[in-house]
């Protein structure tokens, strides 16, 4: 207790000690004790009590209130109680003004922030961008629900995925069809989720213009290519011995060129497409063409095993798919020291399918793995440059399995190799007819030795 408290109460205390005291004397002066004592008693406790009223007066009142004047326990209460409350409206004021400021924040955001009950999904506030963008109105949308305001969008089953909704990154606008809009949903409490609509129709013009010149320029890259193979065929290095390393750099680099122009090429058109035919992609054949063009690449150099784990086929673009899986077969085998092993395994996960390609190379740092389906991105420049890879092999893997619906995993240790594995899910499973198979069914485990 603090010491004036403390005294507050002592002094109390020995001022009820007083009036019982002198009601004691009064009491036997007059010869009747007990009822004297017994009304001063009750007076003390009816001035407590009255005391206590304005206590009770003072808490309930909407109006401020001077603070308390004495020295009394009752005005050292009053005073604390005033001290509380003084306190309490410091902090509330801090707190509305903190929430102007926020609101004020949100207010001025040129994205749309709309704020939902996240059981009902209804609208509980919203900022003037999601007018602009969302075609929300104030009061009117106030306590709707966002997907039936949104029905054109057709969000009612992103939202229903809730925390495990991805972002919608090309969505168009309700409000302007020419707008492309990108949507987030944010859970930030247990009651309330956050979406967060942006107008990246800039952004997605500047992609689609970046697409257009990659792909154009690699087009018009093709004739004068073909030019320069074509006079480099012509020359023969017999006829001049002392050119012929510089022919065979020549015809290396441009060929290195034309895979490059190639494979950009090919991203730009994986980039441009919405879905893939839906062709049933038998596995066996794939995985034997794996292991023949592993083998070719490698020349003797590794160990290559193919294991056919999973009597299932796949659903999808077979040209697509056999780009990626070699992609990842070609990357194990330049990245894979001489005497290393190459394992394609074809195997079940769950109701799904996983095809993983593991080597015992060089391996990757951990820093480096967020970034490595990234086109053009490089761990070691002089490495890739050694093996003649054009850093977009990796980036034409993502893409294609994006389009199948699937997923890329890397699993990577420096010094113990690398497992890339590509994971389908159930809707891409077909079950296996060994009748129609043009190559027979694949043996469980196909090896060529080093």
């Amino acid at each position: 207790m603090p010491p004036r408290a403390r005294s507050a109460w002592t002094r109390t205390l020995g001022q009820l000690a007083a009036i019982l005291g002198a009601a004691v004397v009064v009491g036997v002066l007059v010869r009747h004790p007990w009822p004297v004592v017994t009304a001063a008693a009750l007076g003390v406790v009816a001035w407590h009590y009255w005391k206590l009223h304005g206590v009770l007066d003072r808490l309930t009142a909407r109006t401020r209130m001077p603070p308390p004047t004495g020295e009394g326990v009752w005005n050292e209460l009053d005073r604390l109680l005033h001290r509380s409350q003084s306190d309490m409206r410091v902090r509330k004021r801090r707190l509305i003004e903190m929430l102007r400021a926020y609101r004020a924040a949100a207010m001025a955001l040129p994205d749309a922030v709309v704020v939902l009950d996240r059981n009902s999904q209804r609208v509980q506030w919203f900022n003037p961008a999601a007018t602009t963008l969302l075609g929300l109105h104030y009061p009117r949308d106030i306590g709707a629900p966002l997907g039936e305001r949104l029905h054109p969008l057709s969000l009612a089953r992103w939202l229903a995925t809730g925390r495990n909704a991805e972002p919608l990154m090309d969505t168009p606008s309700p409000v302007d069809p020419n707008k492309r809009l990108s949507l987030r949903l944010i859970p930030y409490s247990d009651a309330l989720w956050l979406l967060v609509a942006r107008d990246v129709s800039k952004l997605m013009r500047l992609e689609q213009m970046r697409r257009d010149f990659v792909a154009n320029v690699s087009h018009e890259l093709r004739t004068p290519l073909t030019v320069v193979h074509g006079y480099l065929d012509l020359l023969d290095p017999a006829e001049r011995p002392e050119w012929a390393p510089m022919l065979a750099e020549m015809q290396r680099q441009s060929q290195r060129m034309t895979q490059l122009v190639e494979d950009l090429l090919t991203l730009s058109r994986l980039e441009a497409q919405d879905g893939v035919v839906e062709d049933e992609v038998s596995m066996a054949p794939m995985l034997a063409t794996l292991r023949r063009e592993a083998e070719a690449l490698s020349q003797g150099r590794h160990k290559v095993v193919v294991e056919d784990l999973a009597p299932v086929d796949l659903r999808g673009s077979t040209k697509e798919l056999h780009s990626a899986f070699s992609n990842l077969v070609s990357n194990a085998v330049r990245y894979t020291p001489a005497g290393g092993t190459i394992t394609v395994r074809f195997a079940r996960e769950g109701d799904g399918v996983v095809l993983a390609v593991e080597d015992t190379g060089y391996g990757i740092p951990a820093a480096h793995l967020p970034r490595i389906t990234e086109r053009f991105y490089r761990v070691s420049t002089s490495r890739s440059r050694e093996s003649g890879g054009t850093g977009l092999g990796l980036a034409i893997v993502k893409h294609v399995l994006q389009l199948h619906q699937a997923r890329l995993s890397i699993d990577s240790e420096v010094g113990s190799g690398s497992t890339f594995a590509a994971h389908f899910g159930g809707e891409r499973v077909v079950a296996r007819d060994l009748h129609h198979d043009d190559n027979g069914p694949a043996p469980a485990e196909a090896e060529s030795p080093a």
